[in-house]
């Protein structure tokens, strides 16, 4: 083929609406982040066909892969409004590392993928940059990803967002909520905000406001600083407890369901929990979209996390020593209920 007949060739499928060039630009404003996260147990770098992760687990007895895909929902178009990308790679890597952290798993490799109507380079290279200083900063391989051009599927200026993440936990180490029992202690840890569940609602219910305006009900604070303040991850949180040999018997990690439908996805058989509503102060961000949207509060406790992140189920017996644990690591937990002989969520206060 004659360079004639290249430059022909890419011109038409640049005509198509998708630029090669993009996506390499694209890889090479990314991947000096991507780098960073590589572990001794990445093998090769950043553009082979598919990443390659030894299988080195320590002292493991029978190790168990844990595995989980998600996304960020409609926070993407909070992003284009808001203009603020980066916190979109955290959102979706630390969404991934609570999901699989519930049964106890430790993170070895994320995987993303951005997609796009028109590729704009430096946007794609934004989002997965964040997506890296998440990986760095939890110790999770970034090993590769996709970034696709599809014109005709995603309108221009969009984006959406997905993530993969494999983890690892010993077999006789998985936290499966079997050896929750009537009377365990529910410990809360606060959310950074809506962290990537509920923003179809929160859109419809603020849209028609100044998304720029410092406004009194958010603590002078802006929507366009509030709503993108990305999902934060509680990793940390677990090895703390562990390490202060606290026997947690179950987690949850509050995203779409809320605090309605997410706990009981790890409860035995005739064990419920209850909450106690009065135990914390819901975020302002909550109540406007409650309020503007006139949202009933069951449905809000239903979409929403309502200012909880992630829950701790343990024995009573050790509540105090894991409070204590979890400040000392600089958490800001608190006592939200209790399990109870029962099924589902109930609330004490009120709702």
């Amino acid at each position: 083929m004659t360079k004639q007949d290249q430059g022909a060739q890419a011109s038409a499928y640049e005509r198509a609406g998708v630029s090669i060039d993009a996506g390499h630009r694209a890889v090479e404003l990314m991947k000096g982040a991507v780098a960073r996260t590589h572990t001794p147990n990445v093998l090769g770098g950043l553009g082979g066909f598919g990443g390659l992760f030894r299988a080195a687990f320590g002292h493991m007895d029978d190790p168990v892969l844990v595995a989980s895909t998600d996304g960020v929902g409609t926070k993407t178009k909070v992003a284009v409004r808001s203009g603020t990308f980066t916190g979109l790679g955290g959102d979706i890597v630390n969404h991934c590392v609570n999901d699989i952290l519930v049964q106890g798993a430790r993170p070895l490799f994320f995987l993303d993928y951005v997609a796009m109507g028109k590729l704009l380079p430096e946007r794609v290279a934004e989002v997965v940059t964040g997506a890296a200083q998440a990986c760095e900063a939890l110790g999770v391989a970034l090993l590769g990803g996709e970034t696709a051009e599809m014109p005709g599927v995603y309108v221009d200026g969009e984006l959406d967002i997905v993530g993969t993440i494999v983890g690892v936990v010993d077999r006789p180490r998985l936290i499966n909520g079997s050896r929750i029992q009537a009377g365990d202690t529910v410990l809360a840890l606060p959310s950074s905000g809506l962290h990537t569940n509920g923003f179809s609602l929160a859109r419809m219910a603020l849209d028609d406001l100044d998304w720029q305006e410092a406004r009194d009900d958010l603590n002078g604070q802006t929507l366009a600083q509030v709503l993108p303040v990305p999902h934060r991850a509680y990793l940390h949180a677990f090895d703390a407890l562990e390490r202060a040999g606290i026997d947690v018997r179950g987690m949850a990690h509050i995203t779409g369901g809320g605090l309605i439908d997410n706990p009981p996805r790890v409860f035995p058989q005739g064990i419920g929990m209850q909450i106690d509503t009065a135990s914390w102060t819901v975020p302002p961000v909550f109540e406007l979209i409650v309020q503007r949207g006139q949202v009933a509060r069951q449905e809000a406790f239903r979409a929403l996390n309502m200012g909880v992140g992630f829950l701790f189920i343990l024995p009573a017996a050790q509540e105090q020593a894991a409070l204590d644990t979890l400040k000392a690591a600089g958490e800001q937990p608190w006592v939200i209920g209790q399990m109870v002989e029962g099924q589902g969520v109930t609330f004490t206060g009120a709702v």
